[in-house]
């Protein structure tokens, strides 16, 4: 998957997997929880044309990025965070980063708020008073 390429992810582990790592001290503190295309159809969200998105997750093994897999060798996906943060408390998580670099965020800006570039500046007037 190019996006795991672009994030350096190395390998897969499955959940599985964990409790061993985390015994011989392999496995980092906190995991990363990111927005990934889905490629699994389940959990009542079968449209993937309406909801294209789903959540995955990395873990640091050996200070090396990886990718949970399920044990049919397929990236697990969640699709509730709900979901995820139990999935991740579970399996002894008690904190983690989230990023979504697959869906642009807009702030929601009311255009009457937004800033007008043409007005001068507070600081910008003191300076022009100052230079004149």
């Amino acid at each position: 998957m190019d996006q795991d390429v672009a994030l350096g992810v190395q390998f897969a582990v499955t959940q599985a997997d964990l409790p061993a790592l985390r015994a011989a001290g392999r496995l980092g503190e906190y995991a990363v929880v990111y927005r990934v295309y889905r490629s699994q159809q389940g959990g009542g969200f079968g449209d993937q044309d309406s909801k294209p998105f789903a959540w995955g997750v990395l873990v640091y093994v050996d200070a090396v990025l990886a990718r949970i897999n399920s044990a049919r060798g397929h990236g697990r996906e969640w699709n509730s965070l709900d979901r995820l943060e139990s999935w991740l408390r579970e399996q002894g998580f008690w904190y983690w980063w989230a990023r979504n670099d697959l869906e642009p965020w807009e702030p929601d800006v009311p255009a009457d708020e937004a800033p007008d570039e043409a007005e001068p500046r507070p600081s910008d007037e003191s300076d022009a008073e100052d230079a004149g």
